[in-house]
């Protein structure tokens, strides 16, 4: 249980290598208890996320990250965590808005189709801080929606800045490339990957 918590960083990162390896020669299944989701991430082939001692969702860790099974499972798995907003679904089957009472975005087609549904129901609309870039940095082909932030904290970790967010009362983090030049206090304007 926990093997790993007691090591500094650089150690962990190697001990973590050196399991997966035994894991890959052995052969074998191992179960492996962690609170750590970048453990758990980077070590599994399967991951059984639980929650007050109740399966939440048994997935790949690439499936629990892009389709997770419910709230906890999309907030658990991640770093920084997944933003989340209460919402209602508005608009027509054919387009369908997203209001958190801060902001107002679009769904693309495809994913209105599948929530058509839930038109002017409440909803928890969720986005990964890495789905949220600066204006000037939207990868090509990206379909997006953009929302006005004011920056209150940047971190500059050398190969993304992390920029804690504020819209309308309502924080969250978003992850952007470095080159973004963007200073605490500022209102921007970021682009939200609606593609997700």
């Amino acid at each position: 249980d926990e093997p790993l918590s007691n090591l500094d960083a650089k150690l962990r990162v190697q001990t973590r290598s050196e399991i997966t390896r035994l894991h890959n020669r052995l052969g074998t299944t191992f179960i492996y208890v962690t609170h750590d989701q970048v453990e758990a991430m980077t070590m599994a082939d399967r991951i059984a996320v639980l929650r007050d001692g109740l399966l939440q969702q048994l997935d790949t860790p690439q499936n629990l990250y892009d389709h997770p099974g419910n709230v906890f499972v999309a907030g658990f798995i991640g770093s920084p965590a997944m933003n989340f907003f209460d919402a209602t679904l508005t608009g027509t089957r054919d387009e369908v808005v997203v209001d958190t009472g801060n902001f107002r975005v679009r769904l693309p087609q495809e994913i209105a189709a599948r929530v058509a549904d839930w038109l002017g129901k409440e909803v928890v609309f969720g986005i990964r801080p890495e789905s949220i870039h600066h204006v000037e940095f939207v990868p090509p082909g990206t379909p997006t929606e953009t929302v006005q932030a004011t920056v209150d904290v940047t971190e500059l970790m050398g190969n993304e800045i992390f920029l804690y967010l504020e819209s309308a009362g309502k924080q969250y983090i978003a992850r952007v490339d470095p080159r973004a030049r963007v200073h605490n206090g500022e209102t921007i304007d970021v682009a939200f990957d609606m593609s997700n």
